[in-house]
């Protein structure tokens, strides 16, 4: 009995103890595998890798630290969010063409067959589906003023790269003093503008001095030149400082349409610069070609285009070109359903001669018919009375 009473006391200190020991082994394994899988993600991390690990071969989501980054700071819902921007970002369109209009196209090459002495380009996309029409889509023809269109995009170009700041003065020479259009060119030399209302005036009221000061600041003509054909716009090209009345500046519908829509559909410019692109191209004063001529075709010439077509969910940002022997027209349309389409137009033809702008509106009046919006999605309202819900 003595020596069985004298074990319990030492029975029941083991236990506790080899629990306690048990505990410290295991802690020790755990920082070994710990510190062997930090070791593991260090130099990835360090290489700003996203998926793979020192050695190359991929890291399972666990290990994963942008993984984990996301699944802590964002939470369950990261991944969706992902996938819905993606489809927001696919939902702007490309400036891609797959199936043409072929009855308007047929129209545009009536209304010019009846004016015989007149060169016509003339080009129209929609650039949530592709649709398209076309007439001489890609002659280079005078550009007159709408080639301001793509300089604009050209100095936005410069401002997201970080080389041209928005209010960045510009002064004014005797090189870059432009005639026609404008005001800048009635101030002393010297005088310095900052970017950003030299950008506006270009396109408000057509300032062929302010145009001058963009293609000095982004490099001048050959350095322009050579960003137009990176950008695809393959017939418009810069020879001459504005006005150019002589049109040695060229460009073709489809090169205004392009300039336009690979700002819109996001293939060029970061959000503030396409921000700043269409709030410039939203001051042009002249409306009475393109605008007016789609007002015409939806049924309604009363008053200001631009007033008018806001009233049926319409609006046009455009610029428009005249320099005598050729007129130009191009601009984004923004439809009632939220779509989109860019359409461009150059005529060139004898000096002066209302037959030109006439030329435009009516092609444009003919645009009518396919830019029409979609039918609403008619919601049903919700039952109430006696089937509705009648919990208090």
């Amino acid at each position: 009995m003595s020596s069985s009473r004298s074990r319990r006391p030492e029975a029941g200190w083991r236990r506790p103890l080899m629990l306690l020991v048990r505990l410290m082994l295991m802690g020790i394994g755990l920082g070994v595998i710990s510190g062997s899988a930090l070791k593991m993600l260090a130099p990835h991390v360090s290489q700003g890798g996203t998926g793979a690990g020192a050695s190359g071969m991929p890291l399972p989501d666990w290990l994963n630290p942008k993984l984990l980054q996301g699944a802590i700071s964002t939470g369950p819902q990261a991944l969706p969010s992902t996938t819905r921007l993606s489809g927001f970002a696919s939902s702007l369109g490309r400036f891609e063409t797959k199936t043409e209009l072929t009855a308007l196209s047929q129209r545009w090459q009536e209304l010019a067959a009846s004016q015989k002495d007149l060169q016509v380009s003339a080009f129209l996309l929609l650039l949530d589906d592709g649709r398209y029409a076309q007439l001489n889509p890609d002659t280079a023809l005078p550009a007159a003023s709408s080639i301001k269109t793509p300089i604009l995009l050209v100095a936005l170009e410069l401002l997201d790269a970080g080389t041209l700041s928005w209010n960045e003065p510009l002064t004014l020479t005797k090189t870059t003093v432009g005639g026609g259009a404008g005001w800048m060119a009635s101030k002393p030399i010297g005088t310095r503008f900052p970017t950003h209302e030299v950008a506006t005036e270009m396109i408000r009221v057509s300032d062929n001095s302010a145009t001058n000061l963009l293609i000095e600041r982004v490099g001048g003509k050959e350095e322009l030149n050579a960003r137009f054909n990176a950008l695809g716009l393959s017939a418009t090209a810069v020879n001459n400082w504005l006005p150019d009345l002589e049109g040695t500046n060229t460009t073709s519908a489809r090169d205004l349409a392009r300039s336009i829509a690979l700002v819109d559909t996001g293939e060029t410019l970061g959000p503030r610069s396409r921000d700043l692109f269409r709030e410039v191209m939203g001051t042009s004063r002249t409306n009475r070609l393109l605008p007016g001529g789609l007002l015409k075709g939806l049924g309604g010439e009363q008053g200001d285009p631009d007033d008018s077509l806001m009233i049926k969910g319409y609006r046009v940002l455009n610029k428009t070109g005249d320099i005598g022997i050729a007129y130009a027209d191009a601009g984004l349309i923004e439809l009632p359903d939220g779509s989109r389409a860019v359409a461009a137009f150059v005529v060139k033809g004898p000096f002066n001669d209302p037959r030109s702008t006439e030329l435009i509106r009516e092609m444009a009046a003919a645009m009518a018919p396919v830019l029409k919006p979609k039918p609403p999605v008619v919601r049903k309202p919700p039952k109430t009375g006696a089937t509705a819900s009648t919990t208090p």
